[in-house]
């Protein structure tokens, strides 16, 4: 009975211990198990917030130029981008289709070979013109860093009625008609919408035509009264009005960076000699004529009648940073007057 009760006692001792180490390893089983899905979900957290964290890194402005052949004033863009230290830009020309930018056509090495190999001639006053603009766009944003997209020319008028075309209803209806400056600059998403437009687009190319003015005349037939035509210049409403048509006006500013000044003529004289913009000479090439555009600092909007005060980040703020038009002789004159320090202004500026 002795050694029965001793076996027992030694089955149940070995059964006890047994048990113990079913239960330890059992537990060192949850705690690693309990480790690594930590691990796993701390990596899967990681890693979704690397996805999802804004990868753009030094973000970069798209300087985008509509040129006939070489832009006249390379020389001075070259000294603008100059004072750029970090790598802030990338230029795109476009140009008439076959011509290159090279160290023939272009003394500055920031234009070589920036010219686009798809471009389209483009006529004046024609959609020729935004389409120009939409393929410059389409080449900018390929290049993720650039969040800013400026559009200038080198040389490529502004009436107050008769240019919307009642054709366009209902796609484009008249209360979204608007109308702007060329020189307008667009961030990467409302860029995107210009880019990826199919509905206003061929509307302005059928409907939005440019009135036949006496420098256009030549070849063309003109009608004895052309007052009834409308006289539609695309570039300066489409962007405009494609942003109206999609309800993103409270996302821009009204303006423009690049000063015009205007020709201020009476009705024969405009019908005589069209509309252009003042074009500086060699002896308007002073300190005080580009004070005085960094002087301005509102703009009145005669067809609105109201005065708008420009600002930048809520504070005051001129209103342009290019102006239009300049001679070559007025240019370099600039130019040199900003060598010897009369005035100067950086990139870093933007």
């Amino acid at each position: 009975m002795g050694l029965k009760l001793m076996r027992r006692s030694s089955s149940q001792k070995s059964q006890h211990r047994w048990k113990i180490k079913v239960f330890a390893m059992m537990l060192f089983v949850f705690f690693f198990g309990t480790l690594v899905l930590m691990e796993t979900q701390y990596n899967r957290i990681r890693m979704l917030a690397l996805i999802s964290a804004p990868q753009v890194q030094n973000p970069k402005i798209a300087f985008l130029f509509i040129a006939r052949n070489r832009l006249p004033l390379d020389i001075v863009w070259d000294a603008f981008f100059q004072g750029d230290k970090e790598n802030k830009f990338s230029i795109l020309v476009h140009s008439r289709p076959g011509f290159l930018l090279n160290k023939v056509t272009t003394r500055s090495a920031y234009f070589l070979n920036r010219q686009l190999n798809d471009s389209i001639q483009v006529d004046w006053g024609e959609a020729s013109m935004i389409q120009a603009e939409r393929i410059l766009l389409q080449h900018a944003l390929m290049d993720p860093l650039n969040e800013r997209f400026v559009f200038l020319s080198d040389s490529f008028a502004d009436t107050k009625e008769g240019r919307y075309n009642p054709k366009m209803d209902p796609i484009i209806p008249v209360q979204c008609w608007r109308k702007g400056s060329q020189w307008a600059v667009l961030n990467r998403k409302h860029a995107d919408i210009v880019v990826k437009d199919e509905i206003l687009f061929p509307m302005f190319q059928l409907h939005c035509k440019k009135k036949p003015l006496p420098e256009f005349w030549r070849d063309q037939y003109v009608p004895p009264d052309t007052s009834k035509i409308h006289n539609c210049i695309p570039d300066e409403h489409y962007v405009q009005t494609l942003l109206a048509h999609k309800g993103l006006e409270g996302e821009i500013t009204r303006r423009t960076l690049t000063h015009t000044a205007w020709l201020i003529l009476s009705s024969k004289e405009r019908e005589r000699k069209g509309w252009h913009p003042v074009t500086y000479k060699l002896a308007d090439a002073t300190p005080m004529l580009i004070q005085s555009i960094k002087d301005i600092d509102n703009i009145y909007y005669e067809t609105e009648y109201r005065r708008e005060w420009c600002t930048s980040k809520e504070k005051p703020a001129p209103c342009f940073l290019f102006a239009r038009k300049f001679t070559r002789p007025a240019a370099l004159r600039l130019l040199n007057m900003s060598a010897l320090g009369l005035y100067h202004e950086e990139i870093s500026n933007v």
